[in-house]
């Protein structure tokens, strides 16, 4: 089907219609024309950078996120956020090493576990035991690294789609419902909140990974009790924390080697994390734009 666009005339002595500046073009449907226009403008606004907040709000946002882990009231409250990132990297290194994973389980005292199935010893399951503690600290590390390159937008949505496949994979209510709630709050921000909330919750996030990540580490050098030594031979329970049996005492018992030497390795690169985090987040004068001075070149 064809339509006319006017066109403006060159009046260079063009023959029938182009001499009138009039041009056959297609008629397309006007989903057709405004669909993909759609589709680039929420691209564009998910992947695309947004203005960086003022310092004082990077400052604020720290503050605010200090606040809560070192409270013990908000701490018991948004703790099982940290547990279900800790969970999701027990899954996710259970996935990628080749075992079976059976599900996700988070309890209303911030607790959680994943059972995965395979081998009894070996990289597998080592590599398993030993994600959980490190990925909050990592998470905060891509967080800052995404902020720093102003994609606000991108990383709140990144986060709802690994909480949304961490749904996927939790096997009772009070779990679903934890998800679903960190979820929703989520949502909300990228959905309503306008771009300067949007940009102050977003760097709260990332400080709360980064400090969120320091804590369980010290709750678990505190508390944690001797290794447990199971008979030769006894099956190790597969992602399952049982009685005195932590992350580091578990890796203790697959490796030989001490659990206070894989809590220093927590404790390290939470530590890492949350210096380079910070380094990434705090607008340094080497992250300024050079100023322009009268008369200078």
């Amino acid at each position: 089907m064809l339509d006319y666009l006017q066109l403006p005339s060159s009046g260079r002595g063009y023959p029938g219609n182009e001499r009138l500046g009039i041009c056959p073009v297609s008629k397309a449907p006007a989903f057709h024309r405004e669909y993909p226009l759609s589709v680039a403008v929420f691209w564009d606004r998910l992947i695309g950078a947004q203005s960086a907040p003022p310092g004082w709000v990077v400052a604020a946002s720290a503050a605010v996120a200090l606040l809560i882990v070192i409270s013990p009231r908000s701490w018991r409250l948004t703790r099982i956020a940290i547990t279900i990132a800790h969970e999701s990297g027990h899954a996710a290194a259970s996935l990628l090493s080749g075992r079976r994973l059976e599900g996700i389980r988070l309890h209303a005292d911030t607790s959680g576990e994943t059972v995965s199935r395979g081998k009894r010893s070996g990289p597998g399951i080592i590599i398993t035991a030993l994600a959980g503690y490190v990925t909050p600290p990592l998470l905060g590390i891509g967080a800052s690294a995404l902020l720093a390159a102003h994609r606000m937008t991108l990383l709140l949505s990144l986060l709802l789609v690994l909480l949304a496949v961490t749904l996927l994979l939790v096997r009772n209510w009070y779990g679903v419902l934890a998800v679903l709630v960190t979820g929703g709050a989520l949502f909300a921000v990228i959905w309503l909140a306008n771009p300067a909330l949007r940009g102050a919750f977003a760097f709260a996030v990332a400080w709360f990974l980064l400090f969120g990540g320091i804590r369980p580490v010290v709750e678990l050098a505190r508390t944690r009790t001797r290794a447990v030594r199971l008979p030769p031979g006894r099956r190790l329970p597969s992602g399952r924390s049982g009685p005195g049996m932590s992350d580091a005492d578990q890796l203790a018992w697959l490796t030989r080697i001490p659990a206070g030497v894989w809590v220093t390795l927590f404790a390290l690169v939470a530590t890492g994390a949350l210096v380079l985090g910070g380094w990434l987040l705090i607008p340094w004068p080497a992250h300024l734009p050079s100023l322009q001075f009268p008369g200078g070149k």
